[in-house]
């Protein structure tokens, strides 16, 4: 009897042996399969591919995750979802302490004193923005400009996203006229499906540009949202280089500070968009010129970015108006219409 348990020893070992080894691959397969997923991601490996634009123009391209970018411009990890290509969210514009976080349609970034970061994309509006602010910081590094590094940034994202709008308005309005005209001398099924169809685009387009007009002028009526974004100042008075009292005319550099030359200039192919902006900025200025000269730059003097947002308020307000209009002439199309039922009845 004691041999035959001897004999059984030998197999013992092995078949142990062998269910370790089945427990360790089947550990190695269940871990294997799961990340086999391309929607399973481990802790700490969600970077993602970021352009970097410096005060120079010149462009970087980097791996970062969000940890990294919190901690860089002090954001919190829901400022960093409205970036997010992915989701949709409503035009936004959040002064941070470090930082303004923008969202304007498909232009989404974080501007600092010093750069500007937003994801890598090949949407024609990231790719816009991005050329045009390269072209105008390079073209005036070596001169002394009116508005710090934010505000260019800033007014670029406006200024695209304001024409962007204004140019989608045109073409419906192209589209939806002739339309409507044909529907009030031939009504029929056809026509009636076609106007029906581009009431919903108004309406989808009149939000939008609904969305931006508010967000300006919320930011207007809050003098400390607007003293939030004056970065570059709040930067060089955290390190000791400025006076406690600026001039609010005298540049960053010791230059003679203006209304900001840039913000009527469209990087668009526009007749009427560019003039218009013109007229609008140059308004603005004269009518405040005068305050100006006597204020001083203190916590809640803001004027500066104040006259940069009522100026293509100005704009946005009038694309909206123009929608308006457009959807009046729908309703009393409308109107007619009925009438002219009512009439064959």
């Amino acid at each position: 009897m004691e041999e035959s348990q001897g004999d059984f020893l030998p197999s013992d070992v092995p078949e142990s042996t062998s269910s370790n080894n089945c427990e360790r691959n089947t550990s190695s397969a269940h871990s294997n399969r799961w990340s086999g997923f391309p929607g399973v991601k481990k802790r700490g490996h969600s970077s993602r591919s970021w352009i970097k634009i410096d005060q120079d123009g010149n462009v970087k391209i980097l791996e970062l995750d969000k940890a990294k970018i919190m901690r860089q411009c002090s954001l919190p990890s829901r400022d960093l979802r409205l970036l997010d290509p992915l989701f949709i969210y409503p035009s936004t514009i959040l002064g941070r302490e470090k930082a303004i976080v923008v969202s304007l349609e498909q232009i989404r970034c974080i501007i600092t004193a010093e750069e500007v970061i937003l994801m890598n994309s090949l949407d024609i509006n990231v790719v816009q923005y991005k050329s045009e602010l390269c072209k105008r910081l390079q073209a005036k590094k070596d001169q002394s400009d009116d508005l710090p590094f934010e505000f260019r940034a800033l007014e670029l994202a406006l200024e695209l996203t304001c024409m962007s709008l204004d140019v989608k308005v045109k073409e419906l309005e192209m589209e939806i006229y002739p339309v409507l005209d044909e529907l009030a001398s031939s009504i029929n099924t056809l026509n009636l499906e076609r106007v029906r169809r581009l009431k919903g685009h108004l309406l989808t387009l009149t939000q939008r540009v609904q969305k931006v007009r508010d967000e300006l002028e919320h930011l207007m009526d809050d003098d400390g949202d607007m003293a939030e974004m004056y970065l570059t100042e709040k930067k060089l008075r955290s390190e000791g280089n400025t006076p406690h009292e600026i001039n609010p005319l005298t540049n960053f550099s010791g230059g003679t500070r203006q209304v900001s030359k840039s913000a009527p200039v469209s990087p668009i192919a526009s007749t009427s968009g560019a003039p218009r902006l013109q007229r609008a900025f140059s308004s603005i200025v004269t009518a405040s010129k005068q305050g100006s000269l006597s204020s001083s730059h203190g916590g809640d003097n803001i004027e500066q970015l104040e006259m940069l947002l009522e100026a293509y308020f100005v704009v946005i307000d009038h694309t909206l108006s123009k929608l308006l209009s457009l959807k009046e002439y729908i309703d009393d199309t409308e109107d007619l219409i009925n009438i002219k039922l009512v009439r064959i009845d």
